[in-house]
């Protein structure tokens, strides 16, 4: 019953720390990144940490935050259902990306490795320097390789950064898709997953025909910096 007792009253202090170091690093932190935080001689286990986690989720299902897993680690953010009123903080217009560049970044997303060529083969038109760059200076997007062919391009795959914005785990999270079918289903499969997101809107037909012809898919802005850059610090007030 002692022990037992030891157990408990580490759970409830080291869920009240792993609390705080969550809070204050605004970004995600793995397992071993939070076990930095202890000295040596009050280091907890692995499994003890797991465990208040654990708790902390349990505790939080019935407020407007959450701690959840993502790609980098774990990371306390706000309920998706608390955006109608947590969006009014920022004045900004947010960020919107035409079709060109979501349908780029699905098919890198669900058919990593891929080269631009292999891309451009799918979508039946050329893929834009602008997004290739847009999506590499988002960090979501990163060179794994060179394709072993004339000319060895580069191959293209999602980051950590990727399924920490989008909330994702890991790939496996994605949308389940059997196979990837023409690009009007897979934008719409896509487009449905980002429109839970509300930093992250979709350009209208007449944008996205405009940055079509122009082949332009950089980021639309209106006046001011899009809210969305301040996402990408991953802090407890402006993530999801």
């Amino acid at each position: 019953m002692i022990g037992l007792g030891r157990v408990h009253m580490e759970i409830e202090q080291l869920k009240h720390i792993i609390e705080a170091i969550l809070l204050g690093a605004g970004r995600p932190l793995t397992i071993d990144q939070l076990l930095t935080m202890f000295d040596e001689h009050e280091k907890p286990e692995r499994s003890v940490i797991r465990e208040a986690i654990s708790v902390l989720q349990g505790e939080y299902e019935a407020r407007g935050i959450a701690l959840v897993q993502v790609g980098s680690g774990y990371r306390i953010q706000i309920r998706e259902t608390m955006r109608p009123w947590v969006t009014r903080l920022w004045e900004e217009k947010p960020a919107r990306y035409s079709r060109a560049l979501l349908e780029t970044l699905s098919l890198i997303a669900y058919r990593q490795p891929i080269t631009r060529g292999e891309i451009e083969e799918v979508r039946g038109v050329s893929v834009s320097t602008t997004i290739m760059k847009t999506l590499q200076e988002r960090e979501w997007v990163h060179i794994v390789g060179h394709r072993e062919v004339p000319g060895r391009p580069a191959m293209y795959g999602t980051t950590k950064k990727f399924l920490d914005y989008f909330g994702l785990k890991s790939l496996s999270d994605l949308p389940s898709l059997a196979e990837l079918r023409d690009l009007s289903a897979i934008g719409k499969d896509l487009e449905l997953d980002l429109s839970d997101i509300p930093e992250l809107q979709l350009a209208s037909d007449a944008d996205n025909a405009a940055a079509e012809s122009a082949e332009t898919a950089e980021v639309v802005t209106e006046d001011m910096t899009p809210a969305v850059e301040a996402v990408d610090s991953d802090n407890i007030a402006t993530i999801h």
